[in-house]
Formats: structure tokens, sequence, C-alpha cells
């Protein structure tokens, strides 16, 4: 036998030693076996794109999986996920699957270290790859004809656009205007996709898609994107053990719902900041409760204001939607109640900060989420 050639069993002895033990001595005995033999790492390597693999027919999408890593491992485990989910990736899966995998890609490469360590870090990472358990898999919607033209490129570039440039200005009026403009955008396409859906009996029918709701505060977190949802015909049910909310709805709404969410979260954080500085400016030293009654009472208040303002679009509408949207609403709910057939309601604690509270209100009222002028 050559010397290029791996000593038969390595990996499968370092996996013995280390997978199926949560020691420390165990992860040390067969990360010490891979070290001592640079030949394996092309089969582990290839074991790890088999781990990954068996991940997405567990119902997992890459998101998910360096979502879990990032949690519960170091950054140098997240690089080491993204290099196997890239290198074993190659059906395409979806719009989001592929958005997902773009993403992964601006991830650093795992950096050198010795073979030891190397070998540890490989090792810890496929004993949470290892434990993955089944999740219920998602359907990619079902579109109708619209929906994967140019112009709803178009129309989703145009949104997104309006909402970074909404949460950058440190103008309050000119964030006023562009996300208004926002989301007139988005509610006039789920209209027009309903409707088109509804006149050419397309096979248009809901699907799923997941968004991450991570600590801290993930609790007030999943009420603001349960209220998202809501508001946008989409139903939300959110996993605290994975850090994510499985939203169920169809496909422009599952859109108006991820780019809605990202924007209110981001302008929460940045006037709960605000905030905060005030109230420690005035003397204040709580932090942790102040930040949970804030983040409570935007999700609440907000929920209020976006079920007010999707109340007022469709009663603006045309007549013929009622019963089109009806029908939309009963599709929506049988296909969450199929993927989640038994669910939990859990308590929001901690939210008994006065000022969180009163300061958080206030921010969601000047949160844009409603129909004004429109811009020239």
């Amino acid at each position: 036998m050559s010397s290029s050639e791996p000593r038969p069993g390595t990996v499968e002895r370092a996996f013995e030693a280390a997978l199926y033990a949560d020691t420390d001595a165990a992860l040390d005995t067969g990360a010490s076996l891979l070290a001592a033999d640079p030949a394996a790492d092309p089969e582990l390597t290839h074991r790890g794109e088999e781990f990954v693999a068996a991940a997405w027919r567990r119902g997992w999408q890459p998101a998910d999986v360096v979502r879990v890593v990032r949690r519960d491992l170091d950054p140098v485990h997240v690089q080491l996920t993204a290099a196997l989910i890239l290198g074993e990736s190659h059906e395409p899966r979806g719009a989001r699957w592929t958005a997902q995998l773009e993403e992964l890609k601006a991830e650093p490469r795992p950096p050198r270290a010795d073979r030891f360590s190397y070998a540890t870090a490989v090792l810890e990472l496929f004993r949470v790859l290892l434990r993955l358990p089944a999740i219920e898999p998602l359907e990619v919607p079902r579109q109708g004809p619209a929906a994967a033209g140019t112009g709803d490129s178009r129309m989703l570039t145009r949104i997104r656009a309006l909402l970074a440039k909404a949460e950058a200005t440190g103008f309050p009026e000119e964030a006023e205007a562009l996300s208004a403009k926002a989301q007139e955008l988005m509610a006039r396409h789920s209209i027009d996709e309903a409707l088109l859906a509804a006149r050419t009996h397309a096979k248009d029918a809901p699907g799923a898609c997941r968004i991450g709701v991570e600590p801290p505060y993930e609790t007030a977190k999943a009420v603001l994107l349960d209220a998202v949802a809501g508001a946008n015909r989409c139903r939300a049910v959110w996993n605290e053990a994975f850090c994510f909310s499985t939203v169920v709805g169809f496909e422009p709404d599952l859109e108006a719902v991820e780019l809605l969410y990202t924007s209110l979260l981001v302008q929460a954080t940045a006037a709960m900041t605000k905030a905060e500085a005030a109230q420690r400016a005035g003397g204040r030293k709580r932090t942790k409760t102040f930040r949970q009654s804030f983040l409570a009472a935007y999700a609440h208040r907000i929920g209020d204001r976006l079920a007010s303002a999707a109340e007022g679009q469709v009663t603006a509408a045309e007549g013929d939607l009622l019963p089109v949207l009806a029908a939309r609403d009963v599709a929506v709910a049988d296909h969450a109640d199929r993927m989640f057939p038994r669910t939990v309601t859990t308590r929001l604690r901690g939210v008994d900060d006065a000022a969180g509270w009163h300061e958080g209100a206030a921010a969601a009222d000047r949160a844009q989420v409603q129909d004004r002028r429109r811009l020239p």
C-alpha cells in the first residue's frame, strides 16, 4: 500500500470513538486518529457532505442547519458547514434554497489550523449534524403564471430597495414615505397575484418558508413575526428549540412577510437602542427587562396597526376580491394544520417594565406600515 492511501478504517474508527459519545476524551481520541492520517481527509469531507444530505432528507434547509451550528458552536464550525453544504448541493431546489446557497458563498473559508484542531472542529460539527431530528419538510409554493415573470422580480427588487433606504435614512419623514411606498407595492402585488390566479384558474397553492427568530428576546420577536404573518394572510408557527418560525402562505404573501418582518425588526432594534440610551442617561441601570418589555409592546402595537391596515386594503379593493381571499385563507389554514397538527400556546414572560412597554408602543406607532400619500 502506498503512503498516499488512507489506512483502512481511519474515519470509521474516529467516528466510532467520537460521534456517539459526548465526552472530551472520546473527541480527543477521534481527532487524534484523523490528525495522524492526512490521506483520510477526502473521505472525511465526503462523509460530511453525506451528513448534510441526510439533513435535507429530514426536512432541513441550508439556512436552518447554519443557524443551529452558529447557535451551538463557533465561527469556524459555521465556515466548515458552509463549505460542506456548497460542496454537496448540486440539484436546484427552489429560489429560496438557491438564495441560501448564495449567502453561504460569502462565508469566509475555514482558517488553517493544526491537524488536531481541524479534526476536533470537524468531529464537533458532525456530532451536531448527526443529531438533527426530522422536522416538517417545506413544500415550494405553486404559483400562477405571473409569479415567475420578470415583473415579479422587478417588483421585489423595488420593495427591497425602498425598505433598505427607509432603514438607513436618518430623516423620519423620508423613512415614512419610503416605507409607505414599499407597503403599497407589497399589497398591490399580493392582490394582483390572487386575482390573476383566480381568473386564469391557475394551480396556485400555499407553501411555507422558515424565518430565523434568534436570541436574545426571541419570544417577543416571534410575536412580532406572528403579527406580520397574520396581517399578510399567513400563519406562523414558532420552533423555539431551533430558533425559527415556519410561515405558511401563498408566495407573494410569504415574500411580504419576510421583507416587512426584517424591516420592522431593524426599525425596532434601532428605536430600542435609542430609547435605552435615553433611559441610561437618566440613571437607569436595568437593561434586560426594558428590552424585553420594549419589544413585546412593539410587537403588540404593530399587530394592531398591521391588522387595521390590512383590513383597509381589502375594503378598498374590488368586490370580487373577497371570495378569492376567503378561499385562500381556508387553503392556508388547511395547509398549516396538515404541517402542524399539534401546536401549543407560548406565554410571553418577563414583560413587567412600564418604561420599556411605553417606549416600545410609541416606537410601534412611529413605524411605517400603512399606506399614505404616494411618492411623486
